[in-house]
């Protein structure tokens, strides 16, 4: 399996009301040299997180001990910029399941979707009542159910429906990578390819 299975998150969440994040933010260049999917999230948000002297910017969000869960909630146009895959590595290495935005660059979407990272897109008007919340609470819940594709704000019980691919959901219900997802139909491709003219 490459990751853990996906259906029904219920977490608190870390508010990062900021437009137009990038990947070069998410994940600077410099970080970019490692292969495997280890180590990334040491590093998100560096530039964000650290001083140069590597201390800690407290005034930033992931610095602020009462802001925690597996669900990062970011502004408009989430994931913008460059299409390094490391970014969405970064996401789920420092523990996030899910990121919520009112829009996500499609390639960023993609990216997560492909290592268990629930993209969920949200009307501008239902991040602005999370925020609100979260602001007000920071241990305010929200529960992500993808097999019913909805997303709830617990403290006052709205919800909105979310899109997501039928494959990528399903993938993402079992725990399943592409390479996973092609050995679960080894026999039906074996049967297949046994029928075939040479």
């Amino acid at each position: 399996m490459a990751y853990d299975k996906f259906e029904i998150l219920k977490s608190t969440a870390v508010p990062l009301p900021i437009e137009n994040v990038d990947t070069d933010q998410i994940i600077p260049a410099r970080f970019l040299k490692a292969t495997e999917r280890k180590g990334f999230g040491d590093n998100l948000f560096r530039d964000w997180r650290y001083n140069p002297d590597n201390t800690l910017k407290e005034e930033f969000v992931l610095n602020n001990p009462i802001y925690k869960g597996g669900i990062l909630v970011g502004g408009k146009n989430f994931g913008s910029g460059s299409s390094r895959e490391h970014a969405a590595w970064a996401v789920y290495d420092y523990g996030f399941r899910c990121v919520v935005s009112s829009f996500f660059a499609d390639i960023f979407r993609g990216n997560c979707l492909n290592i268990g990272v629930l993209p969920v897109q949200v009307s501008a008007e239902f991040l602005e009542k999370i925020y609100k919340a979260i602001e007000a609470d920071p241990t305010t819940e929200l529960e992500i159910n993808l097999q019913n594709q909805t997303i709830t704000l617990l403290v006052s019980d709205e919800k909105e429906s979310f899109d997501i691919n039928d494959y990528k959901k399903e993938n993402m219900l079992n725990g399943y990578d592409d390479i996973d997802y092609l050995t679960k139909m080894k026999e039906e491709i074996k049967d297949f390819a046994s029928k075939r003219p040479f």
